[in-house]
């Protein structure tokens, strides 16, 4: 399973920060545990699965000036995190 940060910022929509995550290289049994283990919205495309999580402006993670001035870094901390979120939510069954 990979996760990758494909898009950030803040939603007019909803009110709310969000990042976009893919996750993909990942089977239907897998994807399909994850839609029915997380309350997050999704959109499936081909064989990836996009997350999108909203935050609150507190709780986002690009929002500070560190953030910003090593997005990278960021990014990739949030890549991890969320991979290892997954992978726990996959462990539980």
């Amino acid at each position: 399973m990979k996760v990758e940060v494909v898009d950030y910022g803040y939603s007019e929509v909803s009110g709310r920060y969000f990042v976009k995550y893919r996750i993909y290289n990942i089977n239907s049994r897998i994807k399909q545990k994850i839609i029915e283990n997380l309350e997050e919205e999704f959109e499936e495309v081909n064989n990836d699965l996009f997350l999108i999580m909203y935050f609150n402006e507190q709780y986002y993670p690009f929002k500070s000036r560190e953030a910003s001035e090593r997005f990278d870094d960021y990014r990739a901390r949030e890549e991890i995190e969320m991979t290892a979120y997954i992978s726990s939510v996959l462990d539980e069954d």
